[in-house]
């Protein structure tokens, strides 16, 4: 057996270095987030709960802009000509934020779709059962590496239920997929 080493000063400001440039891009990335929660009700490192976190502000809605959802007063619906614009967070880790998202019957939306963390995740939309089958044909966007962006506009046609999920090996089954309530 090999002693054990002390990792050199360096490498662990470099280690630090990456983190604080990740969180920097992930924030430019995501732009400013009001109100609403991140993986839960307290405060968490991306903003989450009901203050700000190490990235500035937190979530509203089940959009992440804060803008009016499905429903509410002063909504609009996106169109096939002027999508609404959903962005989704993929990680760290095996989850998507929002876990879940309201849409307007017949609306049609692009999700934005970041990847946060050293995993390549992909985004597949559609009907629920499409979706957790991993059938062939069900609207994807695949190899989403880390800070990197991607984006598929999907047309909510029908009455649901509708899902989205990442397929990369054992991440849909640690739990990596979210719902879509069809409003109206």
């Amino acid at each position: 057996n090999a002693p054990a080493r002390a990792a050199s000063p360096a490498l662990v400001l470099a280690i630090i270095a990456l983190v604080i440039a990740a969180l920097a891009v992930g924030a430019t990335v995501l732009g400013p987030r009001v109100g609403g929660a991140v993986g839960g009700y307290g405060p968490g490192m991306m903003g989450g709960g009901y203050g700000p976190g190490m990235m500035g502000g937190s979530w509203a809605g089940t959009d992440g802009t804060g803008a009016a959802q499905p429903g509410d007063a002063g909504f609009v619906a996106g169109t096939t000509a002027t999508p609404r614009a959903i962005k989704v967070i993929a990680g760290p880790g095996f989850s998507f934020e929002p876990s879940t998202i309201a849409i307007a019957r017949g609306e049609t939306v692009t999700f934005e779709v970041t990847t946060i963390g050293p995993l390549v995740h992909e985004f597949m939309v559609g009907p629920a059962d499409a979706v957790a089958a991993d059938r062939k044909g069900t609207l994807e966007v695949a190899d989403i590496g880390m800070m990197q962006s991607k984006s598929l506009t999907y047309t909510f046609d029908g009455s649901g239920p509708y899902a989205f999920a990442c397929h990369v090996a054992g991440h849909f089954e640690a739990g990596m997929r979210g719902s879509i309530t069809v409003v109206g």
